[in-house]
C-alpha cells in the first residue's frame, strides 16, 4: 500500500488521497461522497475506542467506519 492509512491524521491535517485499497463496490462507493485519488482530505475528528472518522473533502464533512478508513492511503505534504 502506497502512504499511509487515513486513520493515522491528526486532527486538523492534510494529505492527498493516493489509493483506495479495495474492490470496485468499495472504490463506487467512496467516490460517490467525493473521496478519490488526487483529492486534498482533512482530517476533522477521531472518535476514540475503534469510533468513525469525520474527514473533510471538497468543503463536505464525510464519516467513515475504520475499517473503510484503513483501506483509504493518503500522502502528506512533507
Amino acid at each position: 500500500m502506497n502512504g499511509k492509512p487515513v486513520t493515522q491524521l491528526r486532527q486538523g491535517e492534510l494529505a492527498t488521497v493516493v489509493a483506495l485499497n479495495g474492490g470496485c463496490e468499495f472504490k463506487r462507493k467512496l467516490r460517490s461522497v467525493g473521496i478519490k485519488e488526487g483529492k486534498t482530505v482533512r482530517m476533522v475528528a477521531s472518535h476514540p475506542f475503534s469510533g468513525p472518522l469525520v474527514v473533510e473533502v471538497d468543503g463536505r464533512q464525510i464519516t467513515l467506519g475504520r475499517g473503510m478508513a484503513q483501506r483509504i492511503a493518503v500522502a502528506q505534504e512533507q
